[in-house]
């Protein structure tokens, strides 16, 4: 994902259960249970996340909020 026209910004996804983060990159990411928080680390405006689907293949993550 990319996040573009400033280089402070947050942004939450939802993670619907029983779906985990299991890879992030280029973010600082914080959060558990159902929800992730990504902040710049200094890797520019882009950041991705790979989830686990643990059988559920409807629960789909979700942008929540984009701040800056």
């Amino acid at each position: 994902m990319t996040v573009s026209g400033t280089a402070t910004w947050t942004v939450t996804v939802a993670i619907t259960s029983p779906r985990q983060v299991t890879t992030t990159w280029s973010g600082a990411f914080t959060g558990g249970g159902g929800s992730l928080t990504v902040r710049p680390n200094g890797s520019g405006n882009t950041f991705g996340f790979t989830t686990m689907m643990n059988g559920n293949s409807s629960a789909r993550p979700r942008i929540v909020s984009c701040t800056a």
